[in-house]
């Protein structure tokens, strides 16, 4: 069988892989086999991540929402449940966002929800 060098195709999948991995610190970024591993690491963490930053911001605007609840009087799963019965079509990102930036609305949605 005869032999195949490869040539600009072997050059071509280094290139990738080390502009993918340009930045990262020492070997990882200059050494062909370590700035693999440091690459194939990098998109499995990145991978994962962008589910967990969902799931970290839905906490964290649940925990706002708690926080500015509590201050009124009611809790966090009272006021879900309220929201749901009155067909009030606000997410959290944005009863997060009402309750963090402008109070006075906040309890103007906790009045209409409690009548």
């Amino acid at each position: 069988m005869t032999r195949v060098k490869r040539g600009y195709v072997a050059r071509k999948r280094r290139k990738n892989i080390f502009t993918l991995t340009s930045g990262f610190q020492g070997a990882h970024s200059k050494l062909f086999r370590t700035a693999n591993q440091q690459g194939m690491r990098a998109l499995a963490s990145s991978y994962r991540d962008r589910n967990r930053r969902k799931r970290d911001f839905r906490r964290l605007w649940i925990i706002r929402i708690n926080a500015a609840a509590r201050n009124t009087g009611i809790s966090y799963n009272k006021l879900i449940q309220s929201l749901y019965q009155n067909k009030v079509l606000l997410n959290r990102k944005m009863l997060a966002q009402i309750a963090l930036l402008d109070n006075t609305c906040f309890s103007l949605i906790l009045e209409k929800i409690s009548k």
